[in-house]
C-alpha cells in the first residue's frame, strides 16, 4: 500500500471536485444565454450540485465500510466523466441538470471515500493531514477560476472550460489505478455497526454537527456571494477578491500542522471563528482596494481551517463514528450551504430595497457575521472543557483483538 501515492491521488480528486464549483459559477451566465434559461432554472441547475453532494455523502458514508473506499472512488470517477460529458453535449435544461447532478454525486463520493482514507493512512496525525488534503479545495477553485479567465481571454467557449476538468480526473484515475486500499480505521479496530451508530448520537458528535452547519455557512456562504457583494459595495473586482481568498486558504491549510499541534483543534477553531467574524465586519466597512484585500486576507485566514479541522476533530475525538461520521459532517456542511445561499440572497434583496445596492451588500456581510459570533461561544466552550480535563487528547482505536 503506497500511502503517499494514495494521498496525492486524493488531492487530485479534490481538485476535480472544487474546479467544478469555479467553472460552473463562471459558465452559468453563458448557459442562460445559449439555452434561453431564466435565473430560476439556472438556480435549480446550480443547486443540484449541492444536493447531489450531500446525498452522495450520506449514502456513501455507510457504504464506505461495506463496499470499501476503492469502489466509492470508482463511482466518483464514473460520475465525474459522465457529468462532464453530459454537460458538454447538453441540449437543454434537463441534460444540464443531469450533468450537474452526476458531478455533484461524484464530488460527494470523493469526500466520502477520501476523508476516511486519509484518516486511516495517517491515524496519528489526522487533523494536520486532513488540512493538507483540503488545501486543494480552495486550490481547485483558484485553478478553475484562472483557467476560465484565460480561456475567456482566448475566446474559448463554455464547453472547453468544462473540458479542463478532465485533466485532474485523468490524473487521479492513473494514480489510484492498481493501488491497494486499506480497510477503514473503524473496521480495522473491530468497532461494530451498533457501536458506530451509538457513537453518532453522542452529545459531542451531535454538537459538532451543529457547529459544522455554522462553519460551512460562514466559509462557503459569503464566498459564493462575495463577487456580487463586493463589486457593488467596495468597487473592486469580486472575482479577484475570491481568488485572493482561496489562494490564502491554500497556504494556510498547507502549513496547518504547527498551529494544530501548538493550539489543539478546539483552539484553532476558536481563533478561526474570531478572525472570520472580524474579517466579515472589516469587509462590510471596506471602501477601496487596499482595505478590501486586507479585510479579505483576515477573512481567509479565519475560514481556511474550519472544514478540515472540523473533520479532524471528529476523526480524533469521535473515531468510532468512522466513515459515516465524516460523511455526516461533510453532508451537513454542504446542506448548510445549499440552505444559506438563498437566505443570504433574500437578506441582500431586502437590504437593497431599504438602503441601496452598495450599502445593502455591506449590511448583508454584517448580518452574516452573526454566524461566527455564535461559533466563538461554541468553540470557546470546547476549549475550556478541554482545559479543565488537562488538555486536548485524541481517542485512539486499537486494532481488532488488541488491548
Amino acid at each position: 500500500m503506497n500511502a503517499p501515492r494514495l494521498f496525492l491521488a486524493s488531492c487530485f480528486a479534490l481538485i476535480a471536485t472544487s474546479m467544478s464549483f469555479a467553472i460552473r459559477g463562471d459558465i452559468m451566465p453563458e448557459l442562460g444565454e445559449v439555452f434561453s434559461l431564466d435565473k430560476e432554472q439556472l438556480g435549480y441547475i446550480a443547486g443540484t450540485a449541492f444536493w447531489g453532494f450531500t446525498l452522495a455523502m450520506i449514502i456513501g458514508g455507510p457504504l464506505c465500510d461495506f463496499l470499501g473506499m476503492k469502489r466509492l472512488v470508482w463511482i466518483a470517477l464514473i460520475g465525474h466523466v459522465a457529468g462532464i460529458l453530459i454537460t458538454i453535449f447538453a441540449n437543454g435544461f434537463w441534460m444540464l441538470f443531469g450533468g450537474t447532478l452526476a458531478i455533484g454525486i461524484a464530488n460527494g463520493m470523493v469526500e466520502a471515500a477520501c476523508n476516511p482514507l486519509i484518516a486511516t493512512l495517517y491515524s496519528n496525525d489526522k487533523t494536520t493531514k486532513l488540512n493538507q488534503f483540503h488545501v486543494w479545495f480552495p486550490g481547485g477553485i483558484v485553478i478553475g477560476g484562472l483557467a476560465c479567465y484565460f480561456l475567456a481571454l482566448a475566446d474559448f467557449g463554455w464547453q472547453i472550460k468544462m473540458m479542463t476538468m478532465l485533466a485532474p480526473v485523468v490524473v487521479y484515475l492513473f494514480l489510484f489505478l492498481g493501488q491497494a486500499f486499506p480497510k477503514t480505521e473503524r473496521v480495522t479496530a473491530g468497532v461494530t455497526d451498533a457501536q458506530m451508530f451509538k457513537s453518532i448520537i453522542r452529545p459531542l458528535f451531535m454538537f459538532l454537527v451543529v457547529c459544522m452547519l455554522l462553519t460551512a455557512a460562514t466559509e462557503l456562504g459569503p464566498n459564493q456571494w462575495i463577487p456580487d457583494l463586493l463589486t457593488a459595495s467596495a468597487g473592486v473586482s469580486g472575482i479577484l477578491v475570491l481568488v485572493w481568498i482561496n489562494g490564502i486558504m491554500m497556504a494556510g491549510r498547507q502549513f496547518a500542522g504547527p498551529m494544530v499541534h501548538r493550539l489543539s483543534p478546539p483552539g484553532v477553531l476558536l481563533i478561526s471563528a474570531v478572525l472570520s467574524m472580524l474579517g466579515l465586519l472589516a469587509l462590510s466597512y471596506s471602501s477601496g482596494r487596499f482595505s478590501t484585500f486586507a479585510a479579505a486576507t483576515l477573512f481567509a485566514i479565519g475560514v481556511c481551517y474550519f472544514w478540515p479541522t472540523m473533520l479532524g476533530y471528529v476523526a480524533e475525538r469521535c473515531p468510532r463514528t468512522g466513515a459515516l461520521g465524516l460523511a455526516i459532517m461533510g453532508g451537513a456542511g454542504m446542506l448548510s450551504v445549499a440552505l444559506v445561499l438563498p437566505m443570504i440572497g433574500w437578506i441582500y434583496d431586502a437590504n437593497i430595497e431599504e438602503v441601496g445596492q452598495a450599502a445593502g451588500g455591506a449590511l448583508t456581510l454584517r448580518i452574516v457575521a452573526i454566524l461566527p459570533a455564535i461559533l466563538i461561544v461554541a468553540f470557546g466552550g470546547l476549549w475550556l472543557a478541554d482545559k479543565k480535563r488537562g488538555g486536548y487528547r485524541s481517542e485512539k482505536l486499537a486494532a481488532a483483538g488488541g488491548k
